[in-house]
């Protein structure tokens, strides 16, 4: 269903294993450095088939967006099983900019919009720019029809600080999307 990289191991236990042979039965605790606060519970929405709608990130709060996302990325090759690698060139997705209140809200509307709901697409700008290379589901030039971008976009307008997610400039998102070759209908 997904994997995170390991960073770190401590052993908690150890008993002779019910298995018997010799072997041991060892508890360890692990460290992974990509597992965010809140993670557990949309692995478990994932595991039971309940991540299946759009929009239901868009209760959760600054916390809860980062972690779906973070789940979005380390499981978008079980979401995408079956599927061709990506959309053939040419094809209209429909972000609903309804829900965006920030960054992160935006990269799960442009996941959800590109590869249905619990997608990924990105989670920061350099990832929105390796995935429009290809491979991550949709392949340029495509259109991007952005509703309630008004509301939306403004909610992407600030300062952007290196290391900083809070804000993006809406025009570096925009640039990105031009270079290559992304038509984004604002409505």
């Amino acid at each position: 269903m997904g994997s995170y990289f390991v960073s770190g191991m401590t052993a908690m236990a150890a008993k002779p294993s019910i298995r018997g042979g010799g072997s041991f039965d060892i508890t360890v605790r692990l460290w992974c450095d990509q597992l965010l606060p809140g993670s557990e519970e949309v692995w478990d929405l994932l595991r039971a088939g309940k991540r299946n709608r759009k929009g239901m990130w868009g209760d959760l709060d600054t916390e809860g967006r980062k972690a779906w996302l973070s789940v979005a990325l380390w499981s978008r090759e079980y979401h995408r099983r079956g599927q061709s690698e990506d959309a053939p060139p040419g094809q209209v997705f429909t972000l609903n900019g309804r829900q965006v209140v920030d960054i992160d809200s935006f990269y799960c509307a442009l996941g959800e919009a590109i590869n249905g709901p619990g997608g990924y697409f990105g989670w920061n700008l350099a990832a929105v720019d390796d995935c429009l290379r290809g491979r991550f589901g949709a392949s340029p030039p495509f259109t991007l029809e952005w509703l309630h971008s008004d509301a939306a976009g403004s909610n992407l307008i600030g300062p952007f600080a290196a290391g900083s997610d809070t804000a993006v400039d809406l025009q570096i998102l925009l640039e990105i999307f031009a270079d290559h070759d992304i038509n984004v209908l604002m409505r």
